[in-house]
């Protein structure tokens, strides 16, 4: 029976073949010699700076919203006694970052995200009944009662990643990939 290669060819030069030459750059020079004048580098304008821009991927992401919403719950309990218009109101600047930093892979993971990461943040605000029936009771009228914030916040993660999902396909079509290559069926970039 006839056995085939397991092992893919090695690349690389073989073993009783001459190396080949190395190029102008890499050799060697006379000890005399002194190497070519290189032009002198202009120095590029000042720009702005940036800011920052993380990717996320879909767990990071959901970490991300999750931890900072209920932060700013807590933080909300604290300054302002659990205000819940507060609380919507500092939603919707968190789904916006979400949708802007989540990697290219992970785009649609965002507008899932944020409506968890709303309920998460509302454990410290919702009202104790007494027990986890009143505690889960509360966090139940706290999502039917501040609906909108909920809504609206998604709707800005959810056209975020639109933009962001049209723009990269855009891109791509076009042949510049702003970022690495994406990774091919075997894995290989």
């Amino acid at each position: 029976m006839e056995q085939h290669r397991t092992r893919p060819p090695q690349h690389g030069p073989r073993r009783g073949t001459p190396p080949a030459p190395l190029p102008p750059q890499a050799r060697r020079r006379p000890t005399g010699e002194r190497p070519p004048a290189r032009r002198p580098v202009r120095p590029r304008p000042a720009q702005p700076p940036r800011l920052p821009g993380p990717r996320l991927t879909g767990l990071g992401g959901g970490l991300f919203s999750g931890t900072l919403m209920f932060l700013l719950g807590l933080i909300d309990q604290l300054l302002f006694g659990g205000s819940l218009t507060v609380y919507g109101v500092l939603f919707l600047p968190v789904c916006a970052l979400t949708a802007l930093w989540v990697r290219g892979g992970d785009l649609l993971t965002a507008p899932v995200l944020v409506p968890i990461a709303f309920a998460v943040g509302l454990l410290p605000l919702a009202d104790d009944g007494g027990g986890v029936a009143g505690r889960l009771m509360g966090l139940v009228t706290a999502l039917a009662t501040q609906a909108g914030w909920l809504y609206g916040g998604t709707l800005i993660a959810g056209v975020t990643v639109i933009v962001r999902r049209i723009r990269l396909v855009k891109r791509r079509r076009r042949g510049s990939p702003a970022g690495p290559a994406p990774a091919g069926p075997t894995g290989q970039a």
